[in-house]
């Protein structure tokens, strides 16, 4: 491990460019030893985790990582990419001959099956979904969720409209097929994050008189299990995350320490359940960043929320549902003919020859 010294505060000029070489330098090193991108903020967690910074430096490393970015001294892909910021419709022109494409092709309908989803959820009890609250967490959680073919977003404060509608309607196609649906949430230790999880079926209840423009109306989540996972206060403890010594919030709020009424000119009275929070844990938070210095913590914690409701032989189950699937297609495509000759032959014919 490097060590890691951060610009001089003040500095300018050549001097300036030389610190942010040296610093751009090391957490490339450092990155090394992390192997998966992570969000500019949640670099701060990682280097302190590491004990090259304390938590007052976050901001100054999140803002010296963007300016490295910017003026070429990091990759501009050094960080994971902003949640919802793709484009869509980038076409990237075919290459090699249209016979090797075509060989390509007739391959591929030797192996479809691999590219075929089977429906994963037909036996089991409950429908499975995820929300985390930073793209940190997506990161970190969504190799977990794909062995368990589980949907997994990244929500910012109350969530979208759309993507409240997109996931509700999966639910209520998965109810009206017999599951239960359940809906896993992990996201900020703080009285804002710990009131969304409380209020995520108000939300969806909000939407329950909307409909697409299929015709499909609303969903009801009154029978939606929704199981707060993380970050919860023992887990915290357990794994040493580190506490933020403020309530500030992205806007700029101090929870703790209302602004003043400009009717009275008297301050504010704090929310009673921000109240109930100082209370119980003080004026701190951990945000979900925290976890990116506990990789297997956090795949363990996602694991072991998933499995409280598949149980431990889950990934055997859809294992099993794989190879009943690819049964099928070889038995198809021995069963598909022309002249009696079956499709599965006529191809392996075909490539045999062009080759």
């Amino acid at each position: 491990m490097t060590t890691l010294v951060l610009p001089a505060k003040g500095c300018k000029g050549t001097k300036k460019d030389q610190e942010m070489k040296r610093f751009a330098a090391e957490i490339q090193i450092v990155s090394k030893s992390v192997g998966f991108p992570m969000s500019s903020r949640g670099w701060g967690y990682q280097l302190e985790g590491f004990g090259l910074i304390n938590k007052s430096q976050f901001d100054v490393v999140e803002g010296l990582i963007n300016d490295c970015r910017k003026n070429g001294m990091l990759p501009i892909d050094f960080t994971g990419e902003e949640e919802g910021r793709k484009f869509s419709g980038v076409e990237e022109p075919d290459t090699g001959s249209c016979e090797q494409f075509i060989s390509r092709y007739l391959n591929a309908v030797l192996g479809c099956e691999y590219y075929y989803t089977p429906d994963w959820w037909q036996d089991e009890k409950y429908y499975i979904q995820m929300l985390v609250e930073k793209i940190d967490l997506k990161t970190l959680f969504e190799p977990v969720c794909r062995k368990f073919h589980i949907p997994i977003a990244t929500t910012k404060g109350w969530g979208s409209i759309h993507q409240r509608a997109e996931y509700g309607r999966r639910y209520k196609e998965a109810e009206e097929d017999g599951k239960i649906g359940v809906l896993l949430y992990c996201g900020d230790h703080d009285p804002p994050g710990l009131r969304i999880s409380d209020h995520i079926r108000k939300n969806l209840e909000d939407l329950i008189n909307s409909r697409w423009d299929d015709g499909t109306e609303g969903y009801n989540p009154s029978n939606l299990i929704i199981d707060r996972f993380g970050l919860n206060y023992d887990f915290i403890v357990e794994n040493n995350l580190t506490w933020i010594d403020n309530l500030l919030t992205g806007s700029g709020n101090d929870l703790a320490h209302p602004k003043v009424d400009k009717k009275t000119g008297l301050p504010k009275p704090i929310e009673p359940y921000v109240q109930e929070y100082i209370k119980r844990y003080g004026a701190r938070k951990c945000e979900a960043n925290a976890l990116v210095v506990r990789p297997q913590q956090a795949s363990a914690l996602c694991r072991n929320a998933i499995e409280k409701y598949l149980g431990p032989d889950a990934k055997m189950r859809f294992r099993q549902c794989r190879q009943k699937t690819n049964e099928k297609f070889v038995d198809a495509r021995k069963g598909m003919s022309v002249n009696g000759v079956s499709l599965h032959d006529i191809i392996t014919g075909i490539l045999e020859t062009v080759s």
